[in-house]
């Protein structure tokens, strides 16, 4: 029996629900921890981080105005499709990341507890983070979160996996949609996510995946108009500082790189971060 030829994977972008390629045609080199060739992975131009921005303003009415039990149901459907894919997962971040077996399993793992995790709060974060306020008079007073839009998220560059489900579970779990740009030399474990995603209930435009290089994708996103909020998990301190004063322009909540245990508990601070408050009046009558 003659030996079978090897079949490459093709790694592609997600966008809108779909997989193009980078629109420039551009691909660059993606190497494990030991600098040995992996795979091609699009190099995304600024063009795609547009026509992310658009599909991820397209799905946000939808999602944002799907009950929160449904986006949890749909979060929890996601954890169940990567733990059928976990071997494939544990397989990426072993050589993304020089990890032994055991340990890029565990990291996998931790990876769809933490969507279980986030998914269960989906129905609950409005019990923390709104509430009836006393007020001087004969009304009620209640403020409930809504989410703030459009989130670019610049994902961990050291955590290939678990910091990427850390970032982005908690921003489109309140109804925000996402633009995620991939870590820059560890993009796989993301692009395989994507493939997830669009199997999964995901309306397509919820989550849109770029990988490429940081800088030059994280540029237009900041000064991008109907982007609303920018997570920089992912920038460096100077990078972080010029998205931050592009992101000005338009008044953008931006959460700025903090030093991370991706592996410790996440609390809720993200889960809060892109959550916009709506209080509102109504008389008590008589």
């Amino acid at each position: 029996m003659s030996e079978r030829l090897s079949v490459f994977k093709t790694y592609k972008l997600y966008v809108g629900g779909k997989f193009p390629r980078s629109e420039s045609g551009r691909v660059y080199e993606v190497s494990d921890a030991k600098g040995n060739w992996l795979a091609n992975a699009p190099l995304s131009s600024r063009k795609d981080a547009r026509d992310a921005v658009v599909a991820a303003r397209k799905a946000f009415g939808g999602w944002s105005g799907a009950t929160a039990y449904n986006r949890g149901q749909i979060l929890y459907r996601i954890a169940e499709m990567l733990e059928g894919r976990r071997g494939q997962f544990a397989a990426e971040v072993a050589d993304a990341e020089g990890l032994s077996k055991s340990k890029a399993t565990a990291q996998v793992e931790a990876a769809i507890d933490r969507w279980v995790w986030y998914a269960g709060w989906s129905d609950k974060v409005a019990q923390i983070a709104g509430g009836a306020n006393p007020v001087a008079g004969p009304y009620f007073n209640l403020s409930a979160p809504e989410p703030t839009g459009v989130v670019a998220v610049l994902a961990p560059q050291e955590s290939s996996f678990l910091g990427l489900v850390s970032v982005l579970a908690p921003a489109i779990v309140t109804g925000n949609t996402v633009v995620v740009v991939a870590s820059e030399k560890a993009p796989l474990p993301a692009l395989s996510l994507g493939e997830v995603l669009a199997t999964s209930d995901l309306p397509g435009g919820v989550v849109n995946v770029l990988s490429g290089r940081t800088a030059e994708l994280a540029a237009p996103l900041a000064a991008h108009q109907d982007v609303n909020a920018l997570d920089l998990a992912g920038a460096d301190a100077g990078l972080a500082k010029e998205l931050e004063t592009a992101a000005a322009d338009n008044l953008k909540r931006v959460l700025r790189p903090r030093t991370e245990d991706w592996s410790a508990d996440p609390g809720t601070d993200r889960l809060l971060a892109f959550l916009e408050t709506k209080t509102v009046w109504h008389p008590m009558g008589v």
